[in-house]
């Protein structure tokens, strides 16, 4: 693995660094109590989800299809469920107290039913007979997808450390302590009881801490993107609020959620709705606060002479740019997980009206744009903090804020002598005078190859 040889930013002043240990610590500190406050001791509840049904893997060694019987009429219009598959499958039973044993299945048939063909790796299910609990019945219930599941995880984590080196493979960590955070606090705690807002929010926050300073370092930089996410965050929870109390959703909106308030009926689906919107708006923030606080890092090194204000409003034309496309990449990602309700809706005869204000594709709406609201304040916020915190320490350019800083003509001639060498060197014009060396205007040129990645 090839080694990162950028050099890092210079680091803030001592007093803005005291600055921002004493605001982030306490945050961080009370987050870390929050969290171990709500943590849910005990477990989650049991719920009543039926009797644990035996699933063994398995291998298609046989498949023989056969015609259908002849089923009794229906009246027209009547959905047809399934397309009509029939026939038997013979499954090697390969782990369990029965590997080894060739088990036959009925060919799958139904909506979602798996195709199956010789040498497929199945999942099967035992049924008890109801009529002689001594006899079972064998059911495909599904394809087996470790092996590949296994192998695009492998390419996902190649790719991004063979990409990101270092930085990828901290990224990679982030990624496993945020989904250790969602599967040991944020889930089993509104399993628990606890309020899906409050434990979403500390969720949340604690995701932030963790991923944001192991994927990006302990730097000022870094830090002002934490505090513009926290305050976004909360921002965000807000608004959520306010807007799901002013259209009175409930958190019925989906199947999923019918669901589940009949296995545990004691969850609070409006608060569960609300969790949704702010774990989801989390990663979209994460992007945009630590893109402004970078943007403005770079502007400042690139040129030292830019005041705060210039610093500000030439970040925030960066962040117009990043939101312009964000926007529609949270719209398409809601409307990509919900196609099968979208397609549903084109197939309802209501006037468009009735369809946009119903519970299901309100909340839809309504998370869209709480996210979006949230997201745009993340760009003022952060970039306002980072102008600061990058501005301290320095004094304020000479010239005014209203017209960009001017730089001397001898500056532009050597730095146009340096672009044009390559096309003026060895040129045969007598009168011409010879451009600078490249080597000669690298070593004039302050720092090309600075950046600001933290050095690992």
């Amino acid at each position: 693995m090839a080694a990162d040889h950028t050099h890092p930013a210079p680091s803030a002043p001592p007093r803005v660094r005291r600055i921002l240990v004493l605001t982030v610590v306490p945050l961080f500190v009370a987050t870390v109590l929050a969290a171990a406050l709500l943590w849910p001791r005990g477990g989650s509840p049991q719920t009543d989800g039926g009797a644990d049904v035996p699933r063994h893997p398995g291998t298609v060694t046989r498949v023989v299809s056969e015609p259908c019987p002849p089923v009794p009429s229906v009246p027209e219009g009547t959905p047809r469920i399934g397309d009509g598959r029939c026939g038997t499958v013979d499954v090697r039973v390969d782990d369990g107290p029965t590997a080894g044993q060739q088990v036959r299945t009925p060919v799958p048939d139904g909506p979602g039913a798996p195709r199956v063909e010789v040498g497929d790796e199945v999942i099967l299910v035992e049924l008890a007979d109801p009529t002689d609990p001594t006899t079972s019945n064998w059911n495909i219930a599904e394809h087996q997808r470790g092996t590949p599941m296994v192998w695009l995880a492998v390419v996902f984590a190649a790719a991004i450390v063979a990409f990101g080196r270092w930085r990828g493979l901290a990224a990679l960590a982030g990624l496993a302590a945020s989904f250790a955070i969602l599967l040991t606090f944020v889930l089993p705690g509104i399993g628990a009881g606890r309020s899906p807002l409050l434990v979403a929010v500390v969720g949340a926050a604690l995701i932030m801490f963790v991923v944001l300073y192991l994927t990006h370092g302990v730097t000022a930089q870094t830090s002002v993107a934490v505090l513009g996410t926290l305050g976004s965050l909360v921002l965000t929870g807000v608004l959520a609020t306010i807007a799901t109390a002013a259209t009175h959703l409930t958190g019925f909106g989906s199947e999923d959620a019918t669901t589940l308030s009949m296995f545990q009926g004691d969850v609070d689906l409006h608060g569960l709705l609300l969790a949704g919107i702010i774990i989801g708006s989390l990663g979209v923030l994460d992007d945009v606060t630590v893109t402004q606080a970078a943007t403005v890092t770079e502007l400042a090194n690139a040129n030292p002479g830019l005041t705060r204000l210039q610093l500000y409003r030439a970040a925030t034309r960066v962040g117009r740019a990043h939101i312009a496309s964000t926007v529609n990449t949270i719209v398409l990602a809601y409307a990509g997980a919900s196609l099968p309700l979208l397609l549903l809706l084109t197939a309802d005869s209501r006037p468009i009206g009735q369809i946009l204000t119903s519970e299901f594709l309100a909340q839809e709406i309504v998370r869209s744009a709480v996210a979006t609201l949230g997201l745009i304040a993340a760009v003022p916020l952060t970039t306002g903090l980072a102008a600061v915190v990058t501005a301290a320490g320095r004094p304020d350019a000479t010239p005014s804020t209203d017209a960009p800083a001017s730089r001397p003509q001898s500056d532009r001639t050597e730095a146009l002598a340096a672009l044009i060498s390559p096309l003026t060197v060895g040129s045969d014009e007598p009168n011409r005078k010879r451009a600078t060396p490249p080597s000669e205007a690298t070593d004039r040129w302050p720092e090309s190859n600075r950046s600001t990645d933290t050095a690992w």
